[in-house]
């Protein structure tokens, strides 16, 4: 089983990126997924949450209102749509899910078992 980030890249400050989140061999529809993000230097913290069925979303205060978390179970793939970019939001972005299958987890990493390679996002101001 293994998580696939993809759609980081450079963008300039104001601007959006969509990141995508698949797997291969589990069905993400079962769990809850997350991204979190680690700048260099910092410790990885929490960006957002979704539940398995789509219904319940959670956002880390900073990108509340600028970046939204979606699903779609049918292509087994989780997204983070990020608009208004800051330079702040520079940072590998990595998805993330836990080893419960229909169990919302906290925004702790600890919470989060089954982790992708990460993709990187570059916002120049």
């Amino acid at each position: 089983v293994q998580l696939q980030a993809s759609g980081g890249g450079l963008v300039q400050a104001g601007g959006s990126l969509r990141l995508s989140c698949s797997a291969s061999g589990r069905p993400l529809s079962r769990y809850a997924m997350g991204w979190f993000r680690q700048a260099p230097g910092k410790e990885r913290e929490f960006v957002a949450a979704i539940s398995w069925t789509g219904t319940t979303t959670r956002y880390e205060d900073s990108v509340k209102g600028r970046f939204t978390i979606s699903r779609d179970n049918a292509k087994n793939t989780v997204y983070l749509q990020m608009n208004s970019l800051q330079s702040e939001d520079t940072a590998v972005y990595y998805c993330a899910h836990p080893a419960e299958r229909h169990w919302m987890p906290t925004p702790q990493p600890a919470d989060f078992v089954f982790w992708g390679q990460g993709t990187l996002v570059t916002v120049s101001s």
